[in-house]
């Protein structure tokens, strides 16, 4: 089945209330994707950023702390075999998060983010939850939170077992805040 150009991916929008949504993506190299923490971050890192910076945002900085955090989600959803979006208290602590997985290995972190920043296609800069084209905000809630104005800090992590790989980006301050513009 590695083999195989088309691999089905599990995607999630964000912020979803009514449990996950999982979009069916094609898969564009048959090859084991590379692994590892410093390309990880140089891809999620320079990805986002190159993306914010094309809107005149300020760029993201690599939070080490946010990475900590991630990284035990990651193993969580690994653990229980759950993808899904972790419950946290709302407040100042409250962290945004952008989740993925898919098939171990099969995806770049390249392909990872670009299933979210393709949601730019539906976004409109309008107030949340009103920032997709489509009238369903979850369309557009990846991309939406990597270009949130007043997010600042960015921490990602990886965490899987021999079928599914969990990718986990939290934001600090946290995007997506009903009754707030994107940007």
């Amino acid at each position: 089945m590695r083999g195989k150009l088309w691999i089905a991916a599990l995607l999630l929008l964000a912020s979803c209330t009514d449990g996950p949504r999982r979009v069916v993506e094609p898969r564009t190299d048959a090859a084991p994707a590379p692994r590892g923490a410093a390309l990880l971050r140089a891809t999620m890192l320079d990805g986002q950023n190159a993306e914010r910076a094309t809107l005149g945002l300020p760029p993201l900085t690599w939070d080490p702390t946010l990475v900590t955090s991630a990284r035990a989600y990651a193993l969580e959803m690994t653990r229980i075999g759950r993808f899904r979006h972790a419950d946290q208290p709302p407040g100042p602590d409250h962290e945004g998060e952008n989740l993925w997985t898919g098939t171990t290995r099969a995806y770049t972190y390249q392909e990872m983010l670009g299933h979210w920043l393709d949601e730019r296609k539906v976004f409109v800069n309008g107030i949340t939850p009103a920032f997709s084209t489509t009238g369903d905000y979850r369309d557009a809630s990846h991309y939406a939170q990597i270009v949130w104005r007043n997010s600042q800090r960015l921490g990602c992590a990886m965490a899987g077992d021999a079928q599914n790989e969990y990718l986990v980006c939290r934001y600090s301050p946290t995007g997506n805040v009903v009754g707030e513009r994107v940007y």
